[in-house]
Parts: structure tokens; sequence; C-alpha cells
């Protein structure tokens, strides 16, 4: 790498080595068939990189031509000594010697004549020719069947390169770059991304510079000093000579330096040229500015990855032309492609970039902000329509944008570290009507997939938002939100606190929040057992709704009272109000759930076919909607007319179709069925098909109005 002291060995004649950044040292002797040995000395600290040295043997032993291998990879990330650990460890396959110019990428880039005039001095050439053709005829003659290997460093592009690839099929040239080199595809070569280390790696290699015993005294500060340094051999390397100077300098002390983000490059600096920053300083000068804009403002997107639409509203400019910015930066190695059109930055390349001090930043947040509004209001009135919304941005949302529910549901999820991001920078910045209505916007997506952590605390700092702002209808509706999260937990106090609050707030004036809050508190007294209480709080939320004249709303609310109906034991209301719920609904999912449970009446009527006819009916439709719980509740359903009607096997596959559904999320439903599972597989004889479990599938209201 740049700034590596290199040496010549075994040279007689004229020898010229191209040493860091395009100096030249010349050696006079005889002239003859020289061997050149210019390769910098192997790294002395090397870990990790097995995979990626496998590759290069399997390469070498497979090609029957030239091999051609570009090592790419971000500033600082062992480019140069992956290639030198390699060629090394290879260099008595290439009996011909070794060549090696560091081409200075960024500094004064050498030109391609400059360096063969290098290269052939090194090969005994005492008359090199005067132009470009010339010298690459000649030097292609003297590597003809020969066995060279080159190393051709710090490249700046596939056109720096080709004039230095020599004839022989018995060479191997090995470019290292910052950037891709894509182009050089069609010179048949082969591509290694070198990606930070891991963790374990990057102990290993800070053990090696600083000794196993000191890290093994402070075994959780090395790991993080490791973390911090976000496997960047250049960064473990200055922790390393910090901490091998000053033998008593505690790893803790360490952490608690680079810790703070701001200040985490500054202490990544030996002094001199050995810092992280002046490393990666050399990436960006060299950017055109539309791109060095980009790079400084992408980086403080809230999230950890985006897109190219999220990338484009943060620098307010077209989407095409931000994409083929987006695609320089990564061919440039400032940015990773982590999925198609999906790009995230390394973490000190993002400290970097944010230590540019672009005073637009905040302004870039701000769009990021509102871009992730505007995207989530539209995914949620398309992923349940008809549901009543506060936010404005509502009245002018397309809920035909998404080409389904599921598809809705699906962005949701997949943007959802990013909703929650920009929540968080929202508050931070002090956006609260920004707020809150992401909170609300992101509650189909809570609603239906059940990422409580998440859940809790947008709505929760939503709540916080919508008071700042005044927005009594908005608060009172995130709080029936929230109320539901914590009612689905069995966190069943606070569920009552927050309707009891909705109840205050709403008053007289507000008949939509006050009737959803006397639901909510229906079933709260449903879970704690209290029927009659429960379909007293149930009634009064229909006379709500019926004041509203939310058509909705009643046919849910109705649905919930034959809920509630069947678990009294009361199968003929329960029917009577089930199938008027289902007239009056006409969301596909709110239908289906309706049916649901008037399928588990007809099972506890003993109409096993109907209840079966329906269940199925069921399934069908909540699985193109985009929700996995639904489908759970659905096949827990079918698993349980499965059981009443003594065919225990298919039992079992729909409880644990039940279970897949869902995944590594926490929901306590899973529970109620592994619990059922087990008893299936315990003992057959001990089952009581005759008396329905005491809490249903579907009672944590996966879809609520």
């Amino acid at each position: 790498m740049a700034g590596v002291e290199n040496t010549v060995s075994g040279s007689a004649g004229n020898v010229v080595q191209a040493g860091s950044i395009g100096s030249v040292h010349i050696h006079s002797g005889p002239p003859g068939n020289l061997v050149p040995h210019q390769l910098p000395p192997a790294p002395r600290v090397f870990v990790s990189r097995a995979d990626e040295l496998t590759e290069l043997d399997r390469w070498h032993e497979h090609e029957d031509h030239q091999l051609l291998v570009v090592v790419s990879g971000p500033a600082g990330v062992g480019k140069t000594s992956l290639a030198l650990r390699w060629l090394h460890d290879t260099r008595d396959r290439f009996p011909d010697g070794q060549l090696y110019v560091d081409l200075g990428a960024h500094a004064d880039p050498a030109q391609p004549g400059e360096v063969l005039e290098w290269f052939l001095g090194a090969l005994g050439v005492e008359a090199v020719p005067p132009t470009l053709p010339q010298r690459q005829a000649l030097f292609r003659s003297l590597t003809a069947d020969r066995s060279f290997s080159v190393l051709l460093d710090n490249a700046a592009s596939a056109a720096q390169v080709r004039p230095l690839l020599p004839a022989s099929p018995g060479c191997v040239v090995v470019v290292t770059s910052r950037w891709r080199l894509s182009p050089l595809g069609l010179d048949g070569a082969r591509f290694i991304e070198v990606d930070p280390m891991d963790l374990r790696a990057s102990v290993e290699l800070l053990e090696q510079v600083v000794g196993e015993p000191r890290l093994a005294d402070e075994a959780d500060a090395a790991r993080e000093l490791a973390r911090l340094c976000g496997g960047l051999p250049i960064a473990l390397g200055v922790i390393g000579a910090r901490l091998s100077r000053r033998p008593r300098r505690t790893l803790a002390r360490e952490v608690d330096e680079l810790r703070t983000e701001n200040r985490r490059l500054a202490g990544l600096d030996l002094g001199g040229s050995i810092s992280v920053s002046a490393v990666l300083d050399l990436s960006y000068v060299d950017l055109p500015p539309r791109q060095a804009r980009l790079y400084r403002l992408a980086s403080w997107h809230p999230g950890i990855s985006f897109g190219v639409a999220a990338a484009a509203a943060m620098v307010a400019d077209d989407v095409g032309e931000v994409e083929d910015d987006l695609d320089d930066l990564v061919e440039k190695n400032l940015l990773v492609e982590v999925d198609d059109d999906r790009f995230r930055f390394h973490d000190l390349l993002r400290l970097h970039a944010r230590g540019q001090d672009d005073t637009e930043h905040v302004d870039a947040v701000h769009r990021a902000v509102e871009f992730y509004l505007d995207k989530a209001v539209v995914a949620d009135a398309a992923a349940i329509p008809g549901r009543p919304r506060v936010g404005p941005r509502f009245k002018s949302a397309d809920p035909e944008a998404f080409g389904s529910r599921a598809e809705a549901l699906d962005w949701l999820d997949h943007e959802r570290d990013n909703l929650v991001q920009a929540l968080r920078a929202a508050d931070f910045h002090g956006w609260p009507e920004l707020v809150w209505q992401l909170a609300e916007a992101m509650f189909a997506l809570f609603q239906r997939r059940h990422h409580y952590s998440d859940w809790l605390y947008t709505h929760e700092l939503g709540v916080r938002a919508a008071q700042l702002c005044g927005e009594r209808t908005a608060e009172a509706r995130l709080r029936n939100q929230l109320a539901v999260a914590f009612r689905n937990l069995d966190r069943l106090d606070e569920a009552t606190a927050q309707t009891r609050l909705v109840l205050d707030l709403a008053g007289e004036h507000d008949l939509g929040s006050r009737a959803t809050a006397l639901k909510r508190l229906g079933h709260i007294h449903r879970l704690k057992g209290e029927f009659d209480v429960a379909l007293r709080y149930f009634r009064e939320g229909l006379d709500a709704e019926t004041r509203h004249e939310r058509v909705r709303g009643i046919g849910l609310t109705r649905r919930h009272i034959g809920e509630l109906l069947i678990e009294m034991g009361r199968t003929d209301e329960a029917i009577a109000e089930l199938q008027e719920s289902e007239a009056l609904l006409d969301n596909v999912v709110d239908k289906a759930r309706a049916r649901m449970f008037l399928s588990r009446a007809l099972l506890n009527a003993s109409r096993f076919d109907e209840a079966a006819r329906l269940a199925r009916s069921v399934l069908a439709d909540v699985r193109d909607a985009g929700s996995p719980l639904h489908v759970a509740d659905a096949f827990e359903l079918m698993g349980e007319i499965a059981e009443r009607q003594g065919d225990l096997a298919q039992a079992r596959d729909h409880h644990r179709s039940a279970l897949a559904c869902y995944g590594e999320s926490f929901d306590p439903s899973a529970d109620r069925v592994r619990a059922r599972l087990v008893a299936l597989d315990r003992n057959d004889d001990e089952r009581t098909p005759d008396v329905p479990p005491q809490q249903q599938p579907g009672d944590r209201e996966r879809h609520l109005g």
C-alpha cells in the first residue's frame, strides 16, 4: 500500500522500481536476462481472508490463460495486504520474477508510458522506446512465454491498467483499487471485493499487535474496540500501535474516546500520514461536485440502508440522475450496495461524510422524513382501506398506488427500520407534527405484523408529539392504537389507562375515538373473564358507532359482540350477529374475519362441515392480504375443527402451519399454539374435543377499526 518501503532484490543490470506514489529509483548494472523481485515485504500482521486466498488459488490453478484479478474495497480495508500475502505465498510459481508499481491513484497518478519505462528498465532494457505503443510492444515481447507476477497497486482506472498487461498466459496480474474497475471485466478480469473484517478477525488482529494477555484482561473492551473500528485494518492498526507504545493505557480508555461519534475519526490518528481520516479523504477529494454532495447528505439518512428514491429526496434531485451517482459511489467503494438499488455506508465512511460539515444536512433529513411519511401514508391507506385516519396527508393518498394490500404491507415491513429512525430523527430535530403523523401511518404495519417494541416506541413518541401540537383527536387516536399493543401483550392495566384517557379526550365531540375506546374496554374485560361488563362496553361502543354513522365501525363492533357471545355460550345469538357483521363490511379481510368467528360459532354448534367450509374460505382470503398472523388464526381454527372431528394428524399439521406463521417474531398467541401441539403430541386420549380452548384464535384483535 502507499507509504510502504519497497525493496528490490536479485537484480543485475538496470532496475527501475516505482515506490510510493510514482517515485522512481534507478540502479545501474550490466544488461542481462534479469529476474526482478520488486514486491514490498509481506504484511507482518495478517488475519482472516481465508476465503479470498482460497479463491485466488482456485482461479490460478484452473485458468488456462493469463489471470487478471481486481482486488477492490474501501480505503483502509486491506486490499494491498491481501494481494501481497498471496503473491508472497505463491512466489515460487513465478520463476521469472515479480514486478510492482504503486500507480498513485490519488496523488499524481502514474501514466502507463512511465510505468512501462520503469518495467522495461527492470527487465534490463537500456534503450527504452519513446512512444507508448513501442513500449507496449517491447514489454509484451519480453514477457512472452515467461512467468511473472505483477502487482499494480492503487489503480485509478481500467485505461491505466490495460497497457501494462503482459502477453504470457503464465503471468498473473493483481490490481488493487478503491474503485471496482468494472470495465476490466471485458478483459477477462476476476473480481474480489474485500469487505471489512468480522468481529472475531478484528480482535485477532488487535491481539497480534498488542498481545494476547493484554486483550484477555479486557476481553469486552477489546470486542467493543473492534466494533468501533468497523473491521477496517487501518483503524485497528492505529489503535494497536497506540496501545503498543503506551503499555499502561487501558482498552476501556480507548473505548471511551472512540464511542462518541463526532470524535471517533479524530481518535483514529497517530499523527503524520497514519490517519484514518487522511486515508478516507483521498477517496473524497476527487469526487465531482454532485457526487460529493450526495455522499455528504446521504450519510445523514435516518436509517442504515436506503433506496434510490430516498436518496433523491434528500438531495432534491431527479431519481435517474441520483441513481447514476449512487452507482458511481458504489464503483468507488464509498457506498455498499446491499440489495438491488439499495445502499448503505460503512460506519467510518458515514462518519467521514458527516464530518465534511455540510450546512444543508438538516434540510436533507427533513426531506427524508417527509419522503418516508408520504410513502407510509399511501401504504397504510392501501393496507387497510376504509379505516378512519386523522393525518392531513391521508386526504390525498391514493390507495391504488400499491398493487395489493400485501404489497403495501411488505413495503412497510421492508422499510420498518427507516420509518422508525425517521420518526426518531423528527423527534430529535423538534418536528412534532411529523412525529405523530408517522406514528399513525405505521399502525397497519404493527396491527398486521406485530413488531411490539417499535409499536410502543413510536406511539409513545407520537402521543407526546400530538400533545405538543394540540392535536387532541390525533392524541386520542394514537392512545387507542397504543392500547391495542398493551392489551396484546397482556399489560391490561396500561391498556385500561390509555383507553380511559381517550374517553376523557374524546368526550362527546369525538365519537369515533370514543367508540373505539369503549370497544377496547370491552376486549380488556373479556380477557379478564368479565363477560357481562365486556358486553355492556361493546353495546355502548355500537351505540357510539351508530351515532357516528361509521358503517365499518358498526360492522366490526357487531363482530366483537358475536365473538363474545360465542364465549358466553349464546351460539344462536352469536351466529346472527356475525352474519350481520359480514353483510355490513366491504373490506376483504374484515369480511373474512367475520366469517372466521362465524365458523367458530358453527363449530360450537357441532355443524362441522359448514364450519370447515367457512374456515377454508377465510384462509384463502387472508393469505392474499399479507398478514401472516391472520393466516395463523385461520390455520389454528382449521386445526380445532379437525381435532373435533377426530382427525388428529390433520389437526397437528394445521397447528404446525399456524406456528410457522409467527416466524421469529414475539407474539403471546404463538405460545398458545405451542401448548396445543404439546397437548396433542403428549396423549391423544387426554384431549377434550368438546370443550373449546379458553382463549380463541384471533381474540388478539388483529384487525381493528
